[in-house]
């Protein structure tokens, strides 16, 4: 049987929004094709703050949801939860300077009316990591906190949270600082073995990670998974050669580093760094930003699928995330490498 459907459409609250990835999960609230299952979008603004969002735009579709813009004060959990009053569904998109007010967040959601909370993850996952790292480890520490304050007991849940990962944002991704120098013809891979530029790196693009969000806000509270993966497209350092290749990037060297000594260098001399960038270098080579289906070595599952065609994008798997985004993909590879030429 057909789970009920609400009788009003959920209000979002997205914390972030004029972040770098924040932009793109408030345009997909409010211009993709699944717009018409909000009926209002709050975007969350600290008073005094320098990014202010701007006036509600004029040139949205017309049948976007409402556009509103509460501000609260940053040390104030009940003026946060003010600010989340009516909301039924929380995004935090801030970034890694927030982490002090993210408590203050987790802190005012219990107080709200909030039933979805998707936390301030989108990137790889770090849970199946076996070092520690500054990030991350305030992301997991976040996490246990979530699970404290609106995780009840005993019963259902009060508030469900989702966590999506999404691999590496595709147009912060190809340059020199993980290994892929366009310009000098060299691409470093790290690795354990000599197959290990053929291992697959899973990339997604900010503004389907915004579509995708929005999609996973869409459905119903109890069909919304706790994990998911996400993939726009899933390439080793190898065929991304071969797409910068064809792209004007000329012939490009494959090299390979190893693994062991890499990442012994790396936990040893930056165990203080907030700084991801050496640490995907190892995780990319060991394979675990492979958001492929788990049979085949990766870390997705088959539990939920979100069709992306609905957004008038090609078929989106989250979850067992073993996608086909070719045309994308190699449309964003063009965009990058215009961007490093």
């Amino acid at each position: 049987m057909a789970s009920p459907q609400p009788t009003t459409l959920p209000i979002v609250a997205i914390a972030g929004a004029t972040g770098h990835l924040g932009k793109h999960v408030a345009s997909a609230f409010l211009t993709s094709n699944l717009r018409n299952r909000f009926s209002e979008i709050i975007l969350l603004s600290r008073q005094n703050s320098h990014h202010t969002p701007q006036p509600p735009p004029t040139d949205l579709p017309s049948d976007s949801p409402k556009l509103t813009i509460r501000t609260y004060i940053e040390d104030s959990i009940p003026s946060i939860t003010r600010a989340l009053q009516g909301a039924t569904i929380l995004i935090n998109t801030i970034g890694p300077s927030g982490h002090s007010f993210k408590e203050k967040l987790l802190h005012a959601i219990p107080h709200s009316s909030i039933q979805v909370y998707f936390p301030s993850e989108f990137g790889v996952n770090h849970y199946v990591h076996d070092f520690p790292h500054r990030e991350w480890d305030a992301k997991k520490k976040h996490m246990a906190l979530a699970e404290q304050l609106l995780l009840l007991p005993q019963g259902p849940k009060k508030v469900k949270i989702c966590r999506v990962f999404c691999g590496l944002f595709l147009e912060d991704s190809i340059g020199p600082w993980f290994g892929f120098d366009t310009k000098r013809g060299r691409y470093e891979c790290v690795g354990s073995s000599s197959s290990s530029s053929e291992v697959k790196v899973s990339f997604t693009s900010l503004g389907d990670v915004g579509r995708c969000v929005a999609a996973l806000a869409s459905l119903e509270r109890d069909e919304v998974p706790e994990v998911v993966h996400v993939a726009g497209d899933s390439r080793s350092v190898k065929e991304i050669a071969e797409v910068m290749g064809e792209f004007g990037g000329g012939e490009i060297e494959v090299v390979e580093i190893g693994l062991e000594g890499y990442k012994r260098e790396v936990l040893e001399g930056m165990k203080e760094s907030w700084h991801p960038a050496p640490f995907l270098r190892f995780l990319m080579g060991g394979g675990k930003i492979m958001h492929t289906a788990r049979d085949g070595g990766g870390l997705g599952d088959d539990l939920v699928a979100v069709m992306m065609d609905e957004l008038g994008q090609h078929q989106c798997r989250c979850g067992g995330i073993n996608h086909s985004w070719s045309v994308l993909f190699q449309k964003n590879f063009r965009i990058a490498f215009s961007l490093l030429a």
